[in-house]
């Protein structure tokens, strides 16, 4: 009986004794896998890290690193002119702009033959580079030749022929933009409102680029002249008249409507001691919203602007991209200062154009542009196609909206009122012509004589738009005076 008692003693212990170390088994084992699964937490982490910069070095080179080879700030561009002949700039027309010749010896010349009329648009490529020297430098310096004559060229130590950049850039109609600013100082542009292709872009005075290199030092000290500046899209102007266009669309969002506004112009304005007249004092009496944006009335719209306010007139303004960033490669923002603070004064002279704001031709033309083209400012381009030397197709750009500033039906209602500047207003020079047209003629003044320079923004064939137009003459008195015969020009060289 004893013996029988002692083995079920030592059963039921080695029974505990089993329990006991399956127990720490489980434990150990628990322990284990614990461990292992911060392994392989740990180890999944590092395989996502490198798969995301796998995954990122796939898509930059793919599809960024074309972007960022190309970006004018990247001088490793500059490397590549080591294989490669810097490709041609054409006209849309067919005009080379920019060409490089090669001598016997191997030296190269960078050849601009139309001189000074492209200067600022097409720039240079010799101390620096500017526009579409820079803006293209990538595709001017990329070769698509056939292959295996890059292979023989390589072979035998010559350079390849760089692509050939077909521009948005008229010929015609830059030469005609260049020669009816004539020797004064201002810019043109003209822009196709429905794609953004830029047609023509004239800064004045201007530069030889052929000559960069011999009379840098002279250009880049000269502020007399700063002939260097592209006026077009990095000049700063005070509007004028042509800002009546943003005062009108303000005064439309508030009031839903054109019809019903009643006002009687007796020559000048005076509030707070502070009077505006209009040009030459002239009295337009009873008037209604079209006749007084026809005639450019100035005591009507510094009326207007005291009634909406500058908070209003400045949200208004920046929804027309002042104080905002434009589409463009080089640009100066424009300037909108008005707010709901603004003194009366200040509120008078802003709404007609004066004041402080401050906007480039380029700024003017988009605004334009989208008053064209249905409210919607398409993206600005100047490179149409780029080809191979042989003329086969590398790439084209394709026309993007850049942003919705303006519903349709404001820019119908706008339009309206341009027309009648054409048909009865400060622009009737344009009107009777193979064509319609619609604008608005500005007198900015910019010192305390009463100098001024003179604007005009339009766009052509009102009922399917061809052709926005910004002209700015610096010093040029009235819009009718100087830059609407620019202005008919441009239009008649663009339809005839």
């Amino acid at each position: 009986m004893r013996t029988r008692n002692l083995r079920d003693v030592e059963k039921k212990q080695r029974r505990e004794y089993e329990r006991e170390r399956k127990r720490e088994e489980q434990e150990r084992s628990k322990r284990r896998r614990a461990r292992n699964k911060e392994y392989t937490y740990v180890s999944w982490f590092f395989v996502a890290v490198f798969a995301a910069m796998i995954g990122y070095l796939v898509y930059f080179n793919v599809v960024k690193s074309e972007d960022f080879i190309n970006s004018p700030y990247n001088t490793r561009q500059d490397t590549f002119s080591d294989r490669v002949i810097r490709g041609q700039i054409l006209s849309s027309d067919g005009e080379i702009l920019a060409k490089t010749d090669v001598y016997e010896d191997g030296t190269e010349d960078r050849i601009y033959p139309y001189a000074n009329v492209f200067a600022h648009v097409v720039g240079y490529d010799s101390n620096g580079k500017s526009g579409l020297e820079s803006e293209a430098n990538f595709q001017l310096l990329s070769s698509h030749e056939f292959f295996l004559n890059q292979m023989k060229n390589e072979f035998l130590g010559r350079k390849n022929m760089g692509d050939t950049v077909i521009s948005t850039l008229s010929a015609e109609l830059q030469t005609t933009a260049y020669y009816a600013l004539g020797d004064r100082r201002g810019a043109v542009v003209a822009i196709e409102p429905s794609t953004g292709k830029i047609l023509a872009m004239v800064s004045k005075p201007d530069f030889d680029p052929n000559s960069i290199a011999e009379n840098w030092d002279w250009l880049v000290s000269d502020e007399t002249n700063s002939s260097l500046l592209n006026r077009a899209t990095q000049g700063q102007y005070p509007p004028g008249s042509t800002f009546k266009i943003v005062t009108a669309l303000d005064y439309f969002r508030k009031n839903k409507s054109f019809n019903g506004y009643s006002y009687l112009c007796e020559g000048s304005i005076t509030k707070e001691d502070h009077t505006i007249r209009c040009y030459n004092g002239n009295v337009h009496g009873q008037e209604d919203f079209y006749s007084a944006f026809a005639s450019s009335c100035n005591c009507a719209f510094a009326e207007m602007g005291t009634s909406l306010g500058g908070a209003s007139l400045r949200e208004t303004s920046e929804d027309l991209l002042f104080n905002k960033k434009l589409p463009f490669t080089s640009y100066k923002k424009s300037v909108f200062s008005l707010n709901g603070k603004s003194g009366i004064p200040l509120t008078m002279q802003t709404a007609i154009g004066q004041g402080n704001t401050l906007v480039s031709p380029a700024h003017m033309a988009l605004i334009i542009c989208a008053i064209a083209n249905n409210g919607v400012v398409m993206k600005p381009y100047l490179i149409d196609q780029v080809v191979n030397n042989t003329g086969e197709h590398v790439s084209t750009t394709q026309p993007e909206a850049y942003k919705r500033i303006m519903t349709k039906n404001e820019a119908t209602m706008l339009g309206e009122l341009m027309k009648d500047v054409v048909e009865y207003g400060t622009a009737s020079a344009l009107s009777g012509q193979g064509y319609t047209a619609a604008g608005k003629t500005g007198s900015a003044e910019y010192d305390e004589y009463g100098s001024s320079h003179s604007w005009f923004v339009g766009y052509s064939n009102v009922d399917d738009p061809d052709l926005a137009v910004a002209v700015i003459v610096e010093g040029g008195g009235t819009g009718s005076e100087a830059a609407v015969p620019i202005a008919s020009q441009i239009f008649n060289a663009y339809y005839y």
